[in-house]
């Protein structure tokens, strides 16, 4: 099984259809995308004991004990602890997985997020958080950073001609990951408790997240579409020629710069995801009944996970003719009037406005993400936009720890004060606002990286390695065109089936609110 594994043996020939990589990323990104659906859990975690912890017991004591509930502060940190390691990873596994194939990092990915989910479900029905933590944490963001990762440079490879729109279908599936996953997790907790819950979604995302991995196929070196010349398209000043080594890439400041950019753009959107079905729920009560405010709650974040797959798309194909640091300008400036507008809306009982609000933030939000990927390969080259990609994301874990523990602890602090619930995240959007205005200043910095970074022409054909191999391994890994062209109409109604099912569903949801 390991020899399929290898990268070697998926290299496609010439007769391989490039739009059965897509799906392949989707099954996975699908799966690891429900990590932005775990606010479903937190009041169900909240709730196992029935008992409410005395003030007396301290936060370690809570990891360990069984007797008292915990805080919702407490399991946020699961998903706080899983984009830790899910920037961790990628850092550290992004140079391995340029050699090993993305067939080998995506079936690596199945096995811990899927057997991460199983063990958290363990520490659910055990009353331990450090479970909790381990597995959809520390095991489940190892599985996110790989899975996350595994599409990314072999989607800009098979689309150089459309890197923004490249970049936007390997990473559009995890936006839309909790638009699926939300409802599903709901229905489960209601028939099976949420400690079975976590189990049966590992067992899906295990077998969801095998069959992407084994869809993978990669360009063979050289590799261009049909009819493609990138010569006589005129180029910008900010898409570079040249290449630049993931060992040389951390040393320019562009780097550090656009790690900024993406830090302080996940930092803002990253708080409200934490907590959309609470922060809906308590902002928006007195609005609605009391009887359906819980789903009416869980439409919401499907509406953001809709809004956030759509941005992934829409704005990653449109950088593509808008550039990548135009792009972030939009991002950053519209984001912060949205945000410091949130707080008016919220106060004043506007909620049809409040959601919008968010659903805009959120399509930037998911576009940041999916745009990131193309900027690297403009400033960077393609050759190691991977494993730079994947040093970048040490941005998202630093983020993963900034948004929601700024809009879990800063709640608690304002609740504490005595200001009214519903009035209790003005304070966390006029921050976030903030982090945004700083965000446009660094993007503004980006420029062309210095030419002495470039890797020589012999760098690079010893990274590249002898073409003569690789033509003898496409040969013997032949495309049966015949199985393709029924597998890639498939392969799409697959993945298109569930997110269909979860753009109705959120829609559905989503229409009470505007009602």
């Amino acid at each position: 099984m390991f020899e399929i594994l290898r990268k070697d043996r998926i290299i496609a020939d010439k007769a391989f259809n490039r739009w059965m990589v897509p799906p392949a990323a989707l099954f996975i990104h699908l799966s690891i995308g429900m990590i932005y659906g775990f606010s479903i859990f937190w009041d169900e975690l909240t709730k196992l004991v029935g008992v409410e912890c005395d003030a007396s017991v301290t936060f370690m004591e809570r990891i360990f004990t069984t007797s008292c509930d915990w805080l919702r502060s407490d399991v946020v940190w699961t998903f706080a602890i899983a984009i830790v390691f899910l920037g961790m990873s990628a850092a550290v596994f992004g140079h391995w997985l340029e050699k090993a194939g993305p067939r080998k990092a995506g079936f690596a990915a199945a096995i811990a997020w899927g057997g991460g989910l199983m063990i958290t479900g363990l520490g659910a029905s055990l009353h331990q958080l450090w479970l909790i933590w381990l597995g959809a944490g520390v095991i489940g963001g190892i599985g996110l950073g790989l899975g996350y990762i595994s599409p990314v440079s072999t989607l800009i490879k098979w689309f150089p001609d459309r890197r923004g729109l490249a970049t936007g279908m390997a990473i559009m599936g995890f936006g839309g990951g909790a638009m699926i996953g939300m409802p599903l997790g709901d229905s489960l907790i209601g028939s099976y408790g949420v400690a079975q819950t976590f189990f049966v979604m590992g067992c899906i995302y295990l077998v969801s997240m095998s069959i992407g991995a084994f869809g993978y196929r990669v360009p063979a070196e050289g590799w261009k579409p049909e009819g493609w010349n990138p010569e006589v398209k005129k180029q910008s000043t900010m898409i570079s020629a040249n290449h630049v080594h993931v060992s040389t890439a951390h040393k320019t400041p562009q780097f550090w710069l656009l790690w900024g950019v993406l830090c302080l753009n996940v930092s803002a959107g990253i708080g409200v995801l934490s907590v959309a079905k609470p922060m809906f729920k308590e902002i928006a009560a007195s609005s609605f009944d009391p009887l359906v405010i819980g789903a009416v709650a869980t439409g919401f974040g499907a509406l953001l996970s809709f809004a956030n797959i759509i941005g992934r798309i829409f704005w990653a194909s449109s950088s593509d003719f808008l550039g990548r640091k135009l792009t972030y300008a939009i991002f950053f400036s519209l984001g912060t009037a949205l945000y410091l507008a949130a707080p008016w809306a919220g106060l004043n009982q506007y909620i049809a406005t409040f959601v919008i609000i968010n659903l805009v933030i959120l399509t930037m939000y998911g576009g940041g993400f999916a745009t990131i990927p193309a900027y690297l390969a403009d400033i960077f080259g393609t050759q190691h936009v991977g494993a730079i990609h994947g040093r970048l994301l040490t941005a998202w874990s630093l983020a993963g720890i900034i948004g929601p523990m700024l809009i879990s602890y800063l709640r608690e602090y304002q609740l504490a004060l005595g200001i009214p619930t519903d009035q209790a995240y003005n304070s966390s959007f006029k921050i976030l606002a903030g982090l945004l205005v700083l965000g446009f200043v660094l993007n503004l910095l980006v420029k062309p990286v210095n030419k002495k970074f470039y890797m020589t022409e012999k760098q690079l054909q010893d990274e590249q390695g002898s073409s003569t191999k690789k033509e003898v391994l496409v040969a013997s890994t032949m495309t049966n065109t015949s199985l393709q062209s029924i597998l890639l109409p498939l392969a799409w109604l697959v993945v298109s089936v569930p997110i269909a099912w979860g753009i109705m569903n959120a829609l559905q949801k989503g229409l009470i609110i505007f009602q």
